[in-house]
């Protein structure tokens, strides 16, 4: 299956990292390569671009759309960005959640709206969406879909989760899908479809997500030469709410009383906001692609 993707927040995104052409650039989050391309455009002799991802089907296609230009590819997961000897760099991209190509491709597992094995794994390694639907104790399940999917619903439907597996293992989404939908209040069911805060829940699970992006955000800020920006699209209020809360930890200064006259803990700011509020997709693209409506870009330059 062809590699498709649309980049969100693509001409944003490109404007705020502010590209020096013969600077160095990290795309953390490759997928098919749109904001990578982009980069490599405005990339001159002495300018370098390096690509992370941990989907080999997204650095494939990636290294054909960028075949006339000479990037560097990396197959890891950008939390590890550190761990590559990397120079100081100019800008750092992160674009975070599930690509378009892996939620249309079935047999990855991460859609709701088809029938396929329980997978999700954005990578060909570690704990697959059915070893934690159905090797879970049922208390660490409900604890997942209450914080990653934010479900208040959490504890009915894993009550229906567990009574299914001791019968027979949940082996697709499919399955899992409609064990959902028979568990939620039927004007939950008639609103919108009941399925996609589990399944983001689990997904985030299994890839451990939240906890990559809180341990990348860090290496990620260490890597930035000062002027060098962090730019970072989220999509869900969990990722925000961390990107955030991490921004504003760098570009705190003093902590003293203001009824102090004077300055006494010595803390200075890290970086500057270069984005006060975050950028939001425009109604043009928001009509153009749906899959953008919960995007954020934030954005900040390193001192």
């Amino acid at each position: 299956m062809e590699f498709k993707h649309t980049s969100v927040l693509l001409n944003e995104t490109i404007e705020q990292l502010n590209i020096k052409p013969n600077g160095l650039y990290i795309d953390c989050t490759t997928g098919g390569g749109g904001h990578s391309i982009e980069i490599a455009r405005k990339l001159k002799s002495g300018g370098r671009l390096i690509c992370f991802d941990v989907d080999e089907a997204a650095l494939t296609a990636a290294k054909a759309r960028l075949s006339d230009y000479e990037p560097t590819f990396i197959k890891d997961n950008f939390s590890n960005i550190s761990n590559h000897n990397i120079d100081k760099t100019d800008g750092i991209l992160m674009d975070l959640g599930v690509s378009s190509h892996q939620l249309d491709t079935a047999e990855r597992g991460f859609s709701f709206h088809e029938d396929a094995p329980l997978d999700m794994r954005m990578c060909d390694s570690g704990v697959s969406a059915y070893e934690i639907v159905n090797d879970y104790p049922a208390e660490k399940l409900i604890e997942i879909l209450f914080e990653y999917g934010e479900e208040k619903y959490a504890r009915g439907i894993v009550n229906a989760i567990v009574k299914a597996r001791e019968s027979s293992p949940i082996k697709t989404t499919g399955e899992l899908a409609e064990i959902i939908r028979n568990n939620v209040p039927l004007k939950v069911r008639n609103a919108k479809n009941p399925c996609r805060k589990t399944f983001q829940a689990i997904r985030i699970e299994v890839n451990d997500e939240l906890g990559n992006l809180s341990k990348g955000l860090n290496s990620a800020f260490e890597l930035l030469k000062p002027s060098g920006r962090l730019a970072v699209i989220t999509f869900h209020s969990l990722e925000d709410r961390l990107v955030k809360k991490r921004f504003a930890e760098f570009t705190a200064g003093c902590d003293c009383p203001k009824t102090l006259p004077l300055c006494v803990c010595g803390k200075t700011a890290k970086a500057i906001a270069v984005t006060r509020k975050p950028i939001a997709p425009s109604e043009k693209e928001l009509n153009e692609n749906r899959r953008a409506r919960s995007a954020k870009l934030r954005v900040i330059e390193k001192r």
